[in-house]
């Protein structure tokens, strides 16, 4: 839930009890105790947790394991296809918490080096096309859709831009791309979700210990 969204919430909620608390014989005052929590719990999200306070929470309740998993899931599609396509993966981070300790507002993301150059030429972007499009295609894979993926398809987007390869290249061998990612990845499911069971259990959450892999 973004920042946007938890202030918008909040205030629907405040604005029904002011209407149906006096129905409901509550007092005023609780009213305006309700509306100071919500700011203040707003104020020290935005202030700590980047705005993604929500997230957090959600990520270390019971079933946030499951939120975690399908992060971990996006993530493994871009790890497998990376070492398949020789890109060096720099840094992996699975969950809001992990995410907010390396400075970064996101659920998830995998850090991987940087291009030799910001024109490529059409092999080298057929190379990072299939590794940025491996998360989304690994979530498609097993969910059946695909949640994440914005900021890979805008890097993605930005790397043909600077190409001078026209746009309709670009479409084209992005498909073609996605096909090939998705083909690979149903042959290595079995890898897929065993490296995504791997990220999911290693993740920090709030209120447990992390584990030694995990740590920096």
């Amino acid at each position: 839930m973004s920042g946007a969204t938890a202030a918008g919430v909040a205030v629907l909620v405040v604005t029904l009890l002011a209407l149906v608390g006096p129905l409901l014989g509550l007092s005023p005052w609780f009213t305006t105790a309700l509306v100071a929590l919500a700011l203040t719990s707003l104020t020290v999200d935005a202030a700590r947790f980047g705005g993604r306070g929500g997230h957090l929470l959600a990520e270390t309740l019971p079933g946030g394991l499951l939120r975690l998993r399908r992060i971990a899931l996006h993530e493994a599609g871009h790890v497998l296809v990376a070492e398949r396509e020789g890109v060096a993966v720099a840094a992996i981070h699975v969950g809001s918490l992990a995410c907010l300790r390396a400075g970064l507002s996101a659920g998830g993301t995998t850090v991987l080096a940087p291009p030799g150059s910001a024109r490529l030429p059409l092999e080298e972007l057929r190379r990072w096309s299939r590794v940025l499009l491996a998360g989304m295609a690994a979530e498609s894979l097993v969910y059946g859709e695909s949640e994440g993926g914005a900021d890979d398809r805008s890097l993605l987007g930005r790397l043909w831009g600077l190409s001078g390869q026209d746009a309709a290249t670009a479409q084209m061998e992005q498909r073609r791309a996605r096909r090939e990612v998705e083909q690979w990845l149903r042959a290595e499911r079995t890898r897929l979700e065993a490296e995504a069971d791997r990220l999911a259990l290693q993740a920090p959450r709030l209120g447990r210990p992390d584990s030694p892999e995990a740590r920096p």
